[in-house]
C-alpha cells in the first residue's frame, strides 16, 4: 500500500503475526496457527529481508520505515501472489532500504513474478521497470519501453492532457 503505516501494517502486533496475517492457512491446522511454523516463516523473512530487529517477536511499530516496509513486503511474499501490486514502495525510506527492495523485487522478476510497480519517481521508474506507462488527468496516455524510456520522454506523455491543441 502507498501508506503502510494506516493500510500496511498492524503496528501493535508483532513482525511474527504481521507476515503470517496475509496466508494464516500455510501456518495453521485445522483452523489453529501452529506458532512454531509461524516463527519459522517470519524468522526466515527477517533474515532474508534483512529485517533489522533482535526477534520476530519485536512490534512493528518500533522498527525503522526501512524495516517496516521490508514487513510489509515479506508478508505479500509470504502470501504467494502471481501479481504483485507495489504502490510506491520506497515512499519514505532511506537509500539502504530502497536498495534492499529494489534487489527483492529484481529477485521477485527473476522467478517469473509479475511486478506491478507504481512510483512517483521517475528515476526510480526508469531504474526499474522494463516498460513503463504513463497517466494523466485519469487516463493512459502512453507506453514506454525501457530501451525508449527518458524522463523527457516520460514527463512529455504525463503532460499530454495538458497540451493545447491550435
Amino acid at each position: 500500500t502507498e501508506d503502510r503505516k494506516h493500510y500496511g501494517l498492524n503496528l501493535i502486533d508483532t513482525i511474527n503475526r504481521n507476515i503470517s496475517l496475509s496466508a494464516l492457512g500455510k501456518v495453521s491446522k485445522r483452523g489453529i496457527v501452529d506458532e512454531q511454523a509461524e516463527r519459522r516463516v517470519s524468522e526466515g523473512f527477517r533474515k532474508s529481508m534483512n529485517i533489522k530487529a533482535p526477534t520476530v517477536s519485536e512490534p512493528v511499530g518500533k522498527l525503522s520505515g526501512g524495516n517496516q516496509q521490508k514487513v510489509v513486503l515479506s508478508k505479500w511474499i509470504f502470501a504467494g501472489p502471481e501479481v504483485l501490486i507495489l504502490d510506491e514502495p520506497t515512499r519514505g525510506i532511506d537509500v539502504g532500504a530502497k536498495y534492499e527492495i529494489y534487489t527483492v523485487i529484481d529477485q521477485l522478476a527473476a522467478q517469473g513474478k509479475a511486478v506491478v510497480f507504481i512510483s512517483s519517481e521517475l528515476p526510480e521508474l526508469l531504474g526499474m521497470c522494463d516498460r513503463i506507462y504513463t497517466m494523466a488527468a485519469g487516463r493512459l496516455t502512453g507506453e514506454v519501453p525501457r530501451a525508449e524510456a527518458t524522463q523527457e520522454v516520460l514527463m512529455r506523455q504525463m503532460t499530454k492532457d495538458k497540451e493545447v491543441t491550435r
